[in-house]
């Protein structure tokens, strides 16, 4: 079974920064595309920021120049460098791995969420 573990959220002022680290364990043979998706309180789940396995990278508008997602592949391990932070950051962070191959077969796994609080 494929878990998904973040850690590295927690209440930062605004200007400052954090990183996320997301390290996905079990019997995994590769993973495809690996994110960061975030939903604040009333609002729906977005999309942060996604890096292939070859190291292509998507951001949305909100977060590009402030935002850097990275990942290593061999421990499968997914990151997310967050500078400048502004209140309007703060929600739930979940990671995500799509195209996760293992002895069961090709699926998607989210992770359980860390809060980022960010203080004006």
């Amino acid at each position: 079974q494929v878990q998904l573990v973040e850690s590295g959220g927690g209440l930062v002022q605004a200007g400052g920064s954090l990183r996320l680290s997301c390290a996905a364990s079990g019997s995994i043979f590769s993973i495809g595309a690996m994110g960061w998706y975030r939903q604040a309180p009333g609002k729906q789940r977005e999309l942060v920021a996604t890096i292939t396995s070859g190291g292509s990278t998507n951001y949305a508008d909100s977060v590009k120049g402030r935002f850097t997602i990275s990942r290593d592949n061999a421990k499968n391990t997914v990151y997310l460098q967050m500078n400048s932070l502004k209140p309007e950051d703060t929600a739930v962070y979940y990671c995500n791995a799509d195209w996760v191959y293992t002895s069961r077969g090709v699926d998607n796994y989210w992770g359980q969420g860390t809060q980022v609080t960010v203080s004006s």
